[in-house]
């Protein structure tokens, strides 16, 4: 296991967390115009995308070359914007993405959300990576085993069903988890699972409880971004975020 004293020197990895990439007056929506310029920004600065399986094998304590600034870019619940606004974007910056989609919600069609051919062309494409958000994007911790088991199971199942790829990687829905959880979630075949706790990743992360950065609209959400972006490392040097 690594020490607090590799934890300082190794390699910070950036994982962001988006939702919605549209126009629309929400908290969880960043305009196609900041969203492009924010993937301007971290171009310039260097920041490189890495794949699930890098982070994985980093944070197993195993060797791999990574970039000097490694990112993971990822989207929650699979919103059809998604498709529209921020893949094209990606590709533009040669950067890629993991959109964890909410099966039930591409089967029922729901207008709002991509469709399983849109989640194709994006998987084929070698931009996005489509992982696991559950069946219905309900709290884990509301769940019984035998329900989290099958959220987890059934969504696994299906997206591999129609992407013919497998899945190995889950965002808890709301962000929602513990122990037993985890466990669950390891149980059920995936490698990785992934919060809403904030902070960057190093080797002191676990595995199933991979924190990200969540990025929204505010006032000032092109500001607020590179603040975020520059100072996170620095909180987490002294010791501010994490224990």
């Amino acid at each position: 296991m690594a020490s607090v004293s590799d934890c300082k020197t190794a390699k910070k990895i950036v994982i962001l967390n988006y939702h919605k990439v549209d126009d629309y007056f929400s908290s969880l929506s960043i305009t196609p115009r900041d969203f492009d310029n924010q993937m301007a920004f971290l171009k310039k600065i260097g920041f490189e995308t890495i794949s699930l399986e890098q982070l994985r094998v980093v944070l197993a304590g195993e060797e791999v070359d990574l970039p000097e600034r490694p990112l993971i870019i990822t989207f929650d619940d699979g919103y059809r914007d998604n498709y529209i606004n921020a893949y094209p974007i990606l590709k533009k910056y040669g950067f890629t993405g993991v959109i964890f989609v909410i099966t039930s919600f591409i089967d029922r069609k729901l207008p709002y959300y991509i469709s399983w051919d849109m989640a194709k062309e994006m998987q084929e494409s070698g931009v996005i990576d489509i992982e696991s958000h559950t069946v219905n994007h309900i709290s884990m911790t509301e769940l019984n085993d035998e329900k989290l088991r099958r959220e987890l199971i059934e969504s696994k199942k299906r997206i591999e069903e129609v992407l013919e790829k497998p899945v190995e990687y889950v965002a808890y829905p709301t962000g929602t988890y513990n122990l037993h959880i985890a466990d669950i979630v390891r149980g059920c075949g995936y490698k990785g699972a992934f919060t809403i706790k904030y902070g960057n990743v190093d080797t002191m992360t676990n595995l199933y409880a991979i924190e990200r950065l969540p990025v929204f609209r505010t006032a000032n959400t092109y500001e607020d971004f590179i603040d975020r972006i520059q100072y996170v490392p620095t909180f987490e040097r002294f010791g501010w975020m994490k224990s």
